[in-house]
């Protein structure tokens, strides 16, 4: 019976690791052992989670100077024992003998100097590798005195590394670390960045996927206007009547949209508003945004009103719905192009990680730059809050005085009203606190392609006011009983929406604010903190149930003679369970083992004790 070692080392202990592939020895944190395969879970400072044997981890004592002067020739413990899970596997280099001469005993544990250090590690010959560096070890171990040569035995035997890092799965998964230091190193390309492999999962059915969703979205779109017309717009009217082909494009038509997307970033560039700073990017630089949002939706009010009182038909943009929606699609489309071909030019460290992935198509769908700029023209920002969302309310306003048209009325409805007030507040809203928005997964992760560009030009407008375009054809009176419900509902989602959409982008801002103190955190090894009290205890996206609450009351007023206008209760449904799957692959790439300890303490996800 094999004797199992004794564990040298408990969760929590600070000692030194060795960091794969070298002799250099870092400040690490041990999170856990496991006895089945004889390593140790240790978390280094940049966050990085690998697993160590026993040899590969010192106490801080044994780096006391006098202890450099020792050959490390017969270090006891060389040799790995093969005694090992047959589920953890071990790469292996291509070159097991070939080593480098010269090694350090201990680096320093600060970031700059840990990159230094790595300059001049040795790097094993790894066929694998594509970015090898290589130097002279003799002139290596030279500028160094404290270097030490390693034998020719030392070297023969080079222990096997059997190192992991979390992934989206919460597993442990096989890395090279000296591979990807190489990579770190690696200048940036000045020139166009070559495509390369995907350093995120992919999303949206990967590579296969988005030829279905490049097709499905602009079909579906031009489905819900024509069926939004019908007197029955029952879904199981498929295929609706299609028109005469030479009416989907309107020359009028492209020329209003492109009037309005040129009216919206006169108002963007004015200096008007305060300039907000971006969260940091990888290269550490955060750029600065003008926040009018405010500025801008109560100028574009002011026009509006103004046309209608110099005599211009709104309606217009009733009976030309399906027209206006083709011509804000072209738009999208040809603005994702240009996107596109512009990022290939863009260094590296200009672009999006998950829109990275070396296929021409995904890349093109999902935004292969992160941040898109013409001088400073932030292209991604500008279209996330303006012509779509500005648009969307005008919109709505033009489908009420539509309905007055169409049914004779002196009045809009009353559902026509909560339906206008109800999502006019949340733009009217989203625009006041317009700076939150630097803070979301859009603006901090996601690349600017055809996703993001025609979600926010086509998708927003012509799908969100879908309510509104049912209610002109579709009346749906409301008693006061009816009415007093869903507006007491609005309410509600709103104060749960607004409230911890502020908490977090509060405590994003300023962790230390002395009206946060009160909240409870999980600290990570990134320098973060996971909040989980206050609204962000209760559910880890207190946001979502809001707006989830809110889309009901948004329906609500249609009634439930048909399925139509629920389709964005259900879209956001789809959609807010999705953007949660994806925000936890990658908080759980950020934080590892601290991010499981915080789904143990806030176990639901959006409804509480539902979901």
């Amino acid at each position: 019976m094999r004797i199992m070692p004794s564990v040298r080392f408990q969760s929590g202990d600070m000692v030194m690791g060795r960091w794969p592939g070298s002799s250099l020895y870092y400040e690490v944190k041990v999170l856990g052992f496991d006895g089945k395969s004889q390593l140790y879970t240790v978390i280094y400072k940049d966050g990085t989670e690998l697993e160590l044997m026993d040899q590969d981890i010192k106490t801080s004592s044994a780096f006391r100077p006098a202890s450099r002067s020792r050959s490390r020739s017969h270090s006891p413990g060389r040799r790995r024992s093969r005694s090992r899970s047959p589920a953890r596997t071990t790469r292996r280099s291509s070159s097991r003998k070939a080593a480098a001469v010269a090694t350090v005993t201990i680096a320093e544990t600060t970031p700059s100097s840990r990159r230094e250090a790595r300059l001049k590690e040795p790097v094993v010959n790894n066929s694998n590798n594509k970015h090898e560096k290589t130097e002279d070890n003799n002139d290596t171990a030279n500028k160094n005195p404290e270097t030490k040569v390693e034998t020719e035995l030392e070297r023969n035997q080079a222990p096997r590394y059997n190192l992991r890092r979390r992934t989206t799965d919460g597993k442990a998964s096989e890395t090279k670390p000296q591979q990807e230091a190489d990579e770190e190193e690696k200048p940036k390309p000045a020139a166009a960045a070559p495509l390369a492999t995907c350093t995120t999962p992919l999303d949206f059915g990967g590579k296969i996927g988005v030829y279905f969703w490049l097709l499905f979205l602009p079909a579906w779109v031009l489905f819900v206007i024509l069926q939004g017309n019908l007197e029955d717009p029952s879904l199981v009217n498929f295929p609706p009547p299609l028109p005469a082909l030479d009416s989907f494009l309107d020359a009028q038509a492209l020329g209003v949209v492109l009037l309005w997307i040129l009216f919206q970033a006169v108002l963007f560039v004015l200096p008007v508003g305060k300039l907000s700073e971006g969260m940091p990017l990888k290269s550490g630089e955060r750029l600065n945004y003008r926040t009018n949002g405010f500025f801008a939706v109560t100028t574009s009010a002011v026009a509006v009103a103004a046309a209608v009182y110099l005599g211009v038909d709104l309606t217009y943009i009733h009976s030309h719905f399906l027209q206006l929606g083709v011509a804000t699609l072209l738009v999208s489309f040809l603005l994702s192009v240009y996107l596109y071909v512009r990022s290939r030019y863009r260094p590296a460290d200009q672009l999006a990680l998950g829109g990275n992935s070396g296929n021409v198509v995904y890349d093109f769908f999902k935004g292969h730059e992160l941040n898109p700029r013409i001088k400073n023209f932030d292209l991604k920002f500008f279209c996330e809050m303006r012509p779509g969302l500005i648009g969307w309310c005008v919109i709505n306003f033009a489908m009420a005085l539509a309905e007055m048209k169409v049914q004779g009325l002196e009045a809009p409805s009353h559902a026509m009203i909560l339906v206008n007030l109800f999502q006019l507040l949340y733009v009217v809203d989203g625009l006041w606190n317009e700076e939150a928005i630097l803070t979301t997964m859009d603006l901090m992760h996601d690349g600017f392609g055809f996703m993001l560009a025609f979600g926010d030009l086509v998708w927003v407008p012509f799908t969100y006011s879908l309510q509104a375009y049912y209610l002109v054809g579709h009346p749906n009176p409301l008693g006061l009983p009816a009415l007093a419900a869903i507006i007491t509902m609005k309410l509600v989602g709103f104060y749960i929406f607004r409230m911890s959409n502020s908490q977090k982008n509060n405590f994003r801002r300023n962790p230390t604010d002395p009206k946060l103190a009160h909240l409870k955190t999980i600290p990570t090894a990134t320098g973060k903190s996971l909040l989980v009290s206050g609204w962000w205890g209760m559910v880890r996206h207190p946001n979502y149930l809001g707006d989830l609450i809110m889309a009901l009351a948004w329906s609500l007023p249609c009634g439930f003679s048909h399925l139509l206008p629920w389709y964005y209760m259900i879209y956001f449904i789809i959609l807010l369970v999705h953007r949660n799957s994806r925000d936890t692959d990658d908080c759980r790439r950020k934080y590892g083992s601290a991010w499981d300890e915080y789904c143990r303490t806030v176990r639901y996800r959006i409804i509480p004790g539902v979901y």
